[in-house]
């Protein structure tokens, strides 16, 4: 007689608990919805994929004009191309993370009260989907910089640029414990979602993304800035790629200590919400 496989579904009593052997034994649907991000994305669009250059660059055009055309604000000497798009890169990504993981439950409520399935595969599903994104991105930023380089501009990238993943690794983890929050929240509260988008963009204007921190001279307000935990990251970013910026290893453990508090309060909230969740979405 063939032996058959039970699957024994049992309610979480803990709320900080992340089960990675479950997360694997779904590792082929984790994989599923990273295709189906990165699919459906610009899916039905004239330019497709395309739009993974398209947007950036329309950015930097922007930037540009009006923050180095019309403000006249400093970029530590560098080409205005080649910095904004290294502050494009790292916000971008962190970004789209913090918006898409923040719609989880609103976004994939069908799925979820249909089927049993770890919830958190959806959240990290998104975080990894962005990363192809990033790398098509990040591919144009190193053709923008060797075209720099050729025209002898002076860069001086250092040691300091091998943090790349680890950078990576810290936003990743800061999008992810605030997406899920506000995921959580949303469920519940659904004007949040309106006020998290625009606290999005007031939020990039308070990360040196479009200067640098070296313009920050108000020692308040500096102060301020570095409370950002993004802030070490692109100024770090910036320092190892361009050699321009601020670098501190006390900013850079701030930041990651930060994302691992959020990290880990955002998945206390998580599996709080996700148990009853479908009673209030």
């Amino acid at each position: 007689m063939k032996e058959e496989k039970i699957t024994l579904i049992e309610p979480k009593t803990k709320l900080f608990h992340v089960d990675f052997r479950e997360l694997w034994q779904y590792r082929d649907l984790f994989m599923i919805f990273v295709k189906r991000n990165i699919i459906t994305q610009y899916k039905q669009t004239i330019l497709g994929p395309l739009w993974f250059f398209v947007q950036p660059l329309m950015t930097t055009f922007m930037y540009m004009v009006v923050f180095g055309g019309i403000a006249k604000i400093s970029t530590d000497g560098l080409p205005q191309a080649l910095f904004y798009l290294s502050g494009i890169l790292m916000w971008h990504y962190f970004s789209d993370c913090l918006t898409k993981t923040s719609s989880t439950f609103l976004d994939n409520q069908a799925i979820f009260g249909k089927v049993y399935f770890p919830r958190l595969v959806v959240p990290l599903a998104t975080v990894v989907s962005n990363l192809v994104k990033m790398g098509i991105q990040l591919l144009m930023f190193l053709a923008v910089y060797i075209l720099y380089i050729v025209k002898g501009v002076h860069i001086c990238p250092n040691i300091y640029l091998l943090l790349f993943p680890v950078l990576i690794v810290i936003l990743a983890g800061l999008a992810l414990g605030f997406g899920i929050i506000i995921s959580s929240m949303t469920t519940k509260y659904r004007d949040l979602t309106i006020l998290f988008s625009f606290f999005v963009q007031l939020w990039m204007y308070g990360t040196p993304v479009i200067y640098p921190l070296s313009t920050i001279t108000n020692e308040k307000l500096r102060l301020v800035m570095q409370l950002n935990p993004v802030t070490s990251i692109i100024e770090t970013f910036k320092f190892g790629a361009l050699g321009v910026g601020t670098f501190s290893w006390g900013a850079l453990l701030y930041s990651f200590c930060f994302m691992l508090v959020v990290l880990g309060l955002g998945i206390v909230v998580f599996n709080k919400v996700q148990r009853s969740f479908m009673d209030t979405v």
